[in-house]
Parts: structure tokens; sequence; C-alpha cells
């Protein structure tokens, strides 16, 4: 069965279009918040200009990678305006990546400029080969100019100052036109730069306004706290308020005292985050408190939200969770949960407009599992992407007659909900049994002394693979590893019961604070 989102119309219109289209509407209202200085519209979009002017004059041309390496700064959303204004294509880099991790991106994406941050220039002096690199742009946060520049390097703050405006690149199809290269985490091998067009990024803004309950009103404030390199944040924390013409809050890295103080001063309604955050934060406040009763709705994608992190969070805050799904590939949001009143808790809720999705075999994609069955989730829609970049085998190996396989194991009830169950690739296969780590670690949620959890398979001489599973506790807390193997076998059939645990102070996340199950297994 096919499933389809309510029809939407998508404007045939380039990224820059969603923000001049803004500044048009409201040149004297606020676009960005940042360490206490406000960016108006009509400002953001002249900043925007002249950076264009900038790129034209350095040979950028249409097609030409351009990388970005900053944390959330005015100056990340000025240059992905402008880069893609002009019809060059963003390159996202983690401003963790470490010299051989950006040297491969340089490479594998034939990046021409780089546009970093003044603290991460000691990891360029460590690359031996900057394969096409020509240019570097670096941006000091302090609004000076940075001292002892590397030679071919430009301060940020001084082409603002001295470039001409241009006009962005017109008579190109946005659905043709490669806008961003987005690396793909790596969970199979080096990463993959999933190839996103004007069209899939200004879709998917679009369809996303569309998973704020009750759509996004004038007066709506959202915190940026998620890390724009990541596609879930570039789309529901920077595209989603600048194409509704609302403000956006931008943190330059997520700290709990950092967020409560900038939800309490601006008043923020909009909190698109990761479950990691949700917990930080329902940690910090007191029940009872008002610090956080500005938030209206909280779009939790990223990772699976643990309903036990779910249901702490709203008790304590008072805001609506909804959850959702995504993918690199799918620029990146597919599904929400559609509102309080008709929300499953647990699932990843239903198809946005103007995407499908069906749920089929894994082994034979054409072949599709009856209702309620668990198969591999399948999405088509004008977000998905175009393809991974330079990589013509991978790309037909996910993209099949106009599907995108998602790679993650789901469900689809009767009322069109869907729920994942976890990653194909995650799955442990334990005496024959399919074991699927997400499953045991919400179980692992409901045991009141555990603050996080994560499962994963390790070999098993016995059973081929077996289950372990990592735990960090809640501050003044304790459980013996009886104790939860006891626990465990209350809520869990005997296959699916960690072999063995493992006692954290902390478990490895992204810099968007996932849980990498990959580094466990390491």
């Amino acid at each position: 069965m096919i499933a389809s989102g309510a029809a939407i119309d998508i404007p045939n219109q380039m990224i820059f279009d969603m923000l001049a289209e803004s500044a048009s509407r409201n040149p004297d209202g606020a676009a960005i918040h940042f360490m206490g200085h406000t960016l108006k519209y009509g400002q953001l979009l002249g900043a925007v200009k002249k950076f264009m002017g900038f790129l034209r004059s350095k040979g950028i041309q249409q097609g030409d990678r351009v990388g970005i390496m900053l944390p959330n700064c005015p100056q990340y959303v000025i240059a992905y305006y402008a880069i893609t204004g002009i019809g060059a294509v963003v390159v996202q880099v983690n401003p963790m990546s470490t010299a051989p991790e950006l040297s491969y991106l340089l490479e594998d994406s034939g990046m021409r400029m780089l546009i970093l941050l003044d603290s991460f220039l000691p990891v360029l002096e460590k690359m031996t080969e900057r394969h096409a690199l020509q240019d570097l742009v670096v941006v000091n946060l302090q609004g000076g100019a940075t001292d002892s520049l590397p030679t071919q390097a430009v301060s940020f703050m001084e082409v603002l100052m001295a470039a001409s405006p241009a006009e962005p690149v017109k008579n190109l199809s946005p659905a043709d036109t490669l806008a961003v290269l987005q690396y793909t985490g790596g969970t199979t091998g080096r990463p993959k730069g999933a190839m996103l067009s004007h069209r899939n990024i200004v879709a998917n803004a679009i369809q996303s306004t569309h998973t704020v309950e009750n759509g996004v009103r004038p007066d709506d404030i959202t915190l940026a706290a998620l890390p724009f390199f990541h596609v879930y944040a570039m789309t529901v924390a920077m595209n989603l308020p600048l194409v509704s013409g609302i403000p956006l809050v931008i943190l330059p890295r997520f700290s709990v005292q950092d967020a409560l103080d900038a939800i309490q001063n601006y008043k923020i309604t909009l909190f698109p985050a990761v479950p990691t955050m949700y917990v930080a934060l329902a940690q910090a406040v007191t029940p009872g408190s008002d610090i956080l009763s500005s938030l209206r709705v909280c779009n939790c994608g990223g990772a699976p939200m643990p309903v036990k992190v779910l249901e702490i969070f709203e008790q304590v805050t008072g805001a609506t969770v909804l959850e959702g799904y995504g993918l690199s590939e799918a620029s990146p949001v597919t599904h929400s949960n559609p509102s309080l009143a008709s929300r499953k808790i647990g699932s990843i809720g239903k198809l946005i407009p103007g995407t499908s999705a069906k749920i089929v075999n894994p082994d034979n994609p054409a072949e599709e599992v009856p209702v309620g069955s668990e198969g591999e989730l399948a999405i088509a829609g004008p977000q998905v992407m175009l393809g991974y970049w330079q990589r013509p085998e991978e790309t037909a190996a996910v993209l099949l007659d106009g599907w995108l396989l998602t790679g993650d194991i789901a469900t689809m009830d009767e009322d069109g909900f869907f729920s994942i169950v976890d990653r194909k690739k995650d799955m442990i296969i334990a005496s024959g049994y399919n074991v699927y780590p997400r499953e045991v670690e919400e179980a692992l949620y409901r045991h009141p002394a555990i603050l996080e959890a994560a499962v994963i398979g390790v070999e098993d001489d016995y059973r081929g693979e077996t289950v372990k599973a990592y735990v960090v506790l809640r501050p003044g807390m304790s459980v013996s590893e009886e104790e939860l193997h006891a626990f465990c076998r209350e809520q869990l059939a005997a296959y699916k019961v960690p072999r063995s645990f493992e006692f954290r102070d902390s478990l490895p996340k992204s810099a968007v604070g996932k849980v990498l199950r990959r580094a466990l297994k390491s």
C-alpha cells in the first residue's frame, strides 16, 4: 500500500528567492538575533548580495563547490544564501572535522573555496595536500579582523565592507540545479555527498512549515541550537524560519544554560532539537518552573525519541513534542506527528505534504509488505535527492524507479502512522532472532535510574551475536547489572535481553547530539 501526504504546491524558485521574498515583505523585521545583536531581513539580504559580489569577483561560477566550516552564526546564513544565490554549491563541513576528514571532503567534492572560523585554521595547517582549494574566507565571531591570515585568505568582515552587491543567477532550473552537498555520516563506509537541488531544499522548507502545529505564526520565534551543517538544522532551524519571515535566535553551540537564557529572554516558541537536548533541559528545570513556558512546539528529529524522555520533557515544560523523521537523502524531513490531539507517541507520525511512502521487502524492494508488517521504508517526493556525488553505483542501489530506499526498518498502521523499528544495518541477529536496538533501548529508558542508553550487537561464539547495553545513570542513582538484567527480563523476550551491561559517565555523540552506536562498536 502506498501512502501519500496532502497535496501541496511547491513554487518553482531558487533558495535565494525564499529569503528575498521574506525581506520584501518585512525588510525591517528581525531575521537573526546573535550574541546580543540583531540583523533585520533587509540587512541580511543586503549582506548576502555583497557576499555574492565577492564570490563572483573570485571567479566562483555555477556548479563550483564552496565549503562552509562554521559554527552557527550569521556568517553561516549569509554564506549559504550567497553561494546558492550565484548557482554555486554549498559543501556542508562539520566544524569538528580533523585534518584527514577535511582533506577527504576537499578531495571528494573538489572544493574551490572554504569559509571557516579563525580558530579552525590549525586544522588546515596540518594538511599536506589541499587539492583544488584556492581561497579561504576567515570568520572572527568577535567582529574584528583576524591577525596574520594565511596566504590566499581574506577576512569575512573586510569582504562585506569592500564588496559590491550582485544579483542572483537567473534562468536556472531549480529541479536540476545542485545546491548542497550534504555528506552523510559514513555509517556504511566513507561519507557520501547527497546531492540536494534547489527544488529539494525549497520544497522541504515549505513542507516543513506544515510540521508546526497550527502553522507558523507571525509572532513565532525559533531557537537555532542545532548545528546548521546538519541537514535537519539546515531545514528546520534555518530555512523554515527564514521562508516564514520570522526571527531565529542563533546559538553558536548548544549549552543548557545558553538555551535556557535564550528561551526566557526571547520568549522562544519553536524549538527544533534532538532527544539529548530535551533530556538535558528537562534535567535542568525544576518541575513547575515557568522558564520554558513560552515554548509552543518542539519538533524532534535527528534520532529516535525515547517515549519516556518525551513524557518527562512534556511534564516538566508543558510544551508539545512532535516527533518526526527524515534523512540526508530527503533534505531531510518526510514524516511528522500532526498535532497534540492526533499524534501517536512513539511513532514518527504521518507523511508531510507532497510525500509518498511504502513499506517493502528488504530483500526484494519491488515487493510491498502487508499493512502492519515490518519492512524497509521507501520514500518519494520533491525533497528526494538527485543522487550521491560521483557515486552512480551507490545511487542506483538506493534510488529505484523514483523511490528512495531509506535503509530503515519500519511499519505503517491502518491510520497511516509510521513507526521506525531500527536501522536495517543496526539489526542484531542473536541465535537467528532479529533484535532491534531501539526496542531494547526503549525498555531501558523505562527504568527510573537510567538517563541514557545505547544497545549494540557483539560477537558471540554460541549465538553469532548477542546484545550489549551501555547505560548512563541519573545523578545520585545507582543500579546493579543484576537488577537491570531482571528488569529487562520483565520487559523483553529472553533473546532480546542484554547479556552484558557497561556503565558509562557519558555516551559518544555526534555534533548534533545523536548517540553514535558505531563508536561503541569500535
